[in-house]
């Protein structure tokens, strides 16, 4: 009874399934009257034994013999169920041939497991969006239709093959006893004459259900095909350039696979019913075949649409050493591609042979003159196979590498545009010959960047989020730089918080993004230009420059929203001048393109807010010390006044050991070693001359960043950024004076300063 009540509670369509399951076969009515005694039977092994499905059909007329008698008790014949009739119908039907009664009892309780299990699977999805579950629900209902054609089809061949052998058996007869009471002929002409009918009828009811299942199926392959995978496709363009993106291509596969079994089950049963046409005598076998064969037609363009959008780049061209950069080539330098055939029949195993080409149709390759023309260096044909966890008929092709060629001297019109402007594509191609067929495949890659120099990827990379940004793949717009679009800043912010949340796994936030938009916008719009993006000194390259920094140095404090990063002079004092002396944050230099990160903290020694900011910290030293160790051991010295490190609290009131304190790596003072008492010990020290020593009047807050403009040939930074890497090569001292320091401190100083240690003690 459990498992009737629990169909009871599903949705119309499945509902709609049950009922075509019992259609023709078995009342509905008794399988519910009589629930919980079905579904207590073995009902399988009754099906297999004539005495045991006997048993069990006397039994089932006992019982509803049992339940007319309660209702003749309880006075409820009029309005209760008709058991009468209900075993009337079983006595019609199946008293001469109770196995068949156990068959179809089996077979429907079966199937009724399979629809609840189904429901099982959708509620596991529930977390899928709603489109999904309803392309879901779609596709587990044409694997039904087409299992229960399959069986029409088999019942059908079972009624034309019982009608041959009657009428054989019958003319045999005849022939061998030529005396027939006229009755007897006519009884039995009238006997096959029905069986005739009941077959043409049959027939009827399978064309039109196979018709019904064409045109549903239909209406899934587009939306797969010009739906599902495009937008699929979009994700994975927003994904290369730091969207978070699900890109996964379990539902796809799951889906194109499962179509793929139904078409093909389909054009089976279609040979199946001309096989059964052409070997049993018909009426109208014209009529059938001309239908048969109209629906092949139909079922060979639905395959021919889902097989040719099958091959997917799965994963597009990267390069090993810039893995958060794919669609950035460099020649003679390796780069992998992964493919996958979507719709992943266990036949096409190891039928398709995959050949990647280089700019394969690409008009500007033809008419451009001075577009440089490229090829791989090897032969990179794959053959898909299944050798992946998930199953997938895939290839990577894990050692792709392009050359050069003579760029076009002539052509139709002359290229402007830059090396990283100039856009190219790699081409998947195949071909598939399976059941008498043959299916020309592709797949194309987004467009790709090649570039000759390190140098170039910041630029390339611009045009690659640019394209990305006013392009999709069904387009493939390789002409774009030719005369670019603007973009909208809010479409350009949330791309640039993506390539934050790309190396740092953190967006930027509104203050942030705000800090941006006055560096990117000159627009009342709110329009960016390409040249404005990317020509002269623009601010990408300046921001590419603070990502290439937290992706190497920062990563960490960036994630935990340590840096603030983005924030403006002003505004850092207008931050920082009433919290409490020793209050600081970190932000990112506006002045130093490679990246560079700074720190500045208020202090009250004056009765007034002072905002000082310390000469920022670039690669080459966050190379040598981290920026929390330097934050730890930074020190603020004056003339006659002891040092002291000034930060206290990172922004608005953290300590700075809270805040940094699970990252320091170098140690601070520690107690006094036995074995390091004849040393003079010491520690690492970062140093800065006191900005505003006392008694002296308050100090303008110094400038945050270096002024490059100014000549440097005699700067005391010039010349400590010269001793730097020669300070590098001092394996026996861990002293270390950044760039910053503005005079070299004296002995006395460094012996003023220094705390027990008993690393790398210098002998004395």
């Amino acid at each position: 009874m459990a498992q009737w009540q629990d169909l009871l509670k599903l949705d119309s369509a499945l509902q709609s399934r049950v009922q075509q399951l019992y259609e023709g076969r078995f009342p509905r009515e008794i399988r519910h009257f009589a629930c919980s005694w079905i579904e207590s039977q073995d009902w399988l092994s009754a099906a297999e034994s004539e005495t045991a499905a006997r048993t069990c059909f006397q039994a089932l007329l006992d019982y509803l013999e049992e339940l007319w008698n309660r209702s003749v008790q309880e006075n409820n014949i009029l309005e209760g169920p008709d058991f009468r009739r209900m075993m009337d119908y079983l006595m019609e039907h199946f008293q001469g041939q109770p196995v068949n009664l156990a068959l179809i009892m089996s077979d429907c309780l079966n199937e009724e497991k399979k629809i609840l299990s189904s429901v099982t699977t959708a509620q596991n999805n529930l977390g899928m969006p709603l489109k999904w579950r309803e392309v879901n629900n779609k596709v587990t209902g044409l694997k039904w239709q087409i299992s229960e054609l399959k069986k029409e089809i088999k019942t059908l061949d079972g009624l034309n093959e019982k009608l041959d052998f009657f009428q054989q058996t019958w003319q045999s007869k005849v022939e061998q006893n030529i005396q027939v009471a006229e009755s007897k002929v006519q009884m039995v002409e009238g006997e096959c004459l029905k069986r005739a009918n009941i077959i043409t009828r049959t027939k009827q009811i399978v064309v039109q259900r196979l018709v019904n299942l064409l045109n549903q199926t239909a209406q899934t392959v587009a939306t797969l095909t010009d739906v599902e995978l495009p937008e699929w496709k979009y994700r994975q363009q927003l994904s290369c350039i730091g969207g978070p993106m699900d890109t996964s291509l379990g539902l796809l596969q799951k889906w194109f696979t499962a179509i793929a079994e139904v078409l093909f089950g389909v054009r089976e049963q279609l040979q199946n019913l001309q096989d059964q046409n052409n070997k049993y005598s018909s009426s109208e076998p014209s009529k059938l075949s001309a239908s048969v064969a109209e629906l092949n037609k139909f079922v060979l363009s639905l395959i021919t649409k889902l097989l040719t959008n099958s091959l997917v780049v799965e994963k597009q061209p990267i390069m090993l050493n810039l893995p958060h950069r794919p669609l950035i080539l460099k020649t003679m330098v390796r780069f992998k591609v992964t493919v996958r055939f979507l719709a992943n029949l266990p036949v096409f195993n190891g039928l398709l042979k995959v050949k990647p080409v280089f700019d394969k149709d690409v008009e500007e390759a033809k008419t451009v003159s001075g577009f440089r023309l490229f090829d791989f260096t090897s032969d990179n044909s794959k053959v898909l196979d299944v050798d992946t966890p998930d199953g997938g008929l895939m290839a990577q092709f894990e050692h792709m590498s392009i050359k050069e060629k003579k760029a076009r001297k002539k052509g139709l019109s002359e290229s402007h545009l830059g090396v990283t402007e100039e856009l190219h594509v790699i081409r998947f191609v195949t071909t598939l010959t399976h059941a008498g067929q043959t299916f020309n495949i592709e797949a194309s890659s987004l467009p790709v960047v090649v570039i000759s120099s390190s140098n170039q990827v910041p630029s390339a990379w611009a045009s690659i989020m640019w394209w990305n940004m006013l392009c999709t793949s069904a387009s493939m717009d390789l002409s774009l730089f030719a005369a670019p679009p603007p973009v909208a800043w809010q479409q350009l912010s949330q791309i640039l918080s993506w390539q934050f949340l790309s190396v740092g796994q953190r967006n930027l936030d509104e203050h942030q993004l705000s800090e941006l938009r006055d560096k990117f916008v000159d627009d009342p719009e709110g329009l960016v230009t390409w040249s404005k993006f990317t020509k002269d000194e623009s601010t990408w390259i300046w921001v590419d420059g603070i990502l290439d920094l937290i992706n190497k140095y920062l990563s960490d404090l960036w994630q935990d929203g340590s840096i603030m990063g983005f924030v403006g002079r002003e505004r850092t004092k207008f931050l920082l001048q009433t919290k409490a002396t020793g209050t600081f944050l970190i932000r990112f230099s506006e002045s130093i393109r490679d990246g560079a990160v700074t720190f500045s903290w208020v202090d009250h020694s004056s009765g007034e807010a002072h905002v000082h900011a310390v000469q920022p910290y670039t690669k080459k030293e966050l190379s040598v010390l981290s920026l929390p160790d330097a934050i730890n051991h930074y020190t603020l010295t004056a003339q006659g006044y002891s040092s002291y490190n000034p930060l206290m609290y990172l922004y608005p009131d953290i300590p700075k050991d809270t805040a940094f304190g699970r990252y320091y790596k170098v140690p601070g003072p520690s107690a006094t070693n036995q074995n390091c008492r004849e040393y003079l010990h010491r520690r690492l020290t970062v140093v800065s001359n006191h900005p505003t020593p006392p008694p002296s009047p308050p100090m303008e807050a110094p400038r945050m960043d270096v002024d490059t403009n100014v000549d440097q040939s005699n700067d005391p930074n010039q010349r400590m950024d010269e001793f730097f890497q020669d300070l590098l090569d001092l394996p026996e001292s861990d002293i270390f004076w950044p760039s910053f320091q503005l005079s070299p401190p004296s002995l006395q100083d460094i012996l003023e300063s220094s705390a027990p240690t008993c690393q790398n003690g210098m002998d004395h």
